[in-house]
């Protein structure tokens, strides 16, 4: 289809503008706690947050990043206070991570301003313009991390 590769350039462009932005937009913002973690530190608390606690290769597998770079994420996490080690309650050969108290409020500070971020973003989009788009980036998401993990 001719038309398609219009399409899936433009898609391909947006993507690259759209990641670069969301960086841009962190840094750019004067709400504070849309700065206090980077992106790595945030997808990593609120996975588990979300998941609860998890051994260093679940996350690894879940973000499709390699368990040495999520060791040394983890490590940094845990000196900062975010998250700690626990005994792995169903092997307890093993250890879990889990977020602190201290990690849960500052994730939901940083989405709560990402989420205010947005909402200033998308102020003149209608409810369902907003529905729409949230729905379309979940269907892109699963599928790119479909198409990563079959890679």
């Amino acid at each position: 289809m001719p038309d398609d590769d219009g399409v899936l350039s433009t898609i391909e462009t947006q993507i690259a503008y759209l990641m670069r932005l969301g960086e841009a937009s962190r840094r750019a913002t004067s709400l504070k706690p849309h700065r206090a973690l980077d992106r790595a530190a945030y997808v990593i608390l609120r996975y588990l947050q979300q998941g609860g606690p998890q051994n260093v290769s679940a996350i690894a597998a879940r973000l499709n990043l390699d368990g040495s770079t999520v060791t040394r994420q983890v490590t940094a996490l845990q000196e900062a206070g975010l998250i700690e080690r626990k005994q792995d309650p169903r092997d307890g050969r093993g250890t879990v991570v889990a977020p602190t108290e201290m990690g849960l409020k500052q994730v939901d500070a940083v989405a709560a301003a990402r989420r205010a971020v947005y909402d200033r973003v998308l102020a003149d989009w209608t409810t369902e313009d907003r529905q729409q788009l949230a729905t379309m980036l979940e269907r892109l998401t699963g599928a790119m991390d479909a198409f990563v993990r079959k890679s």
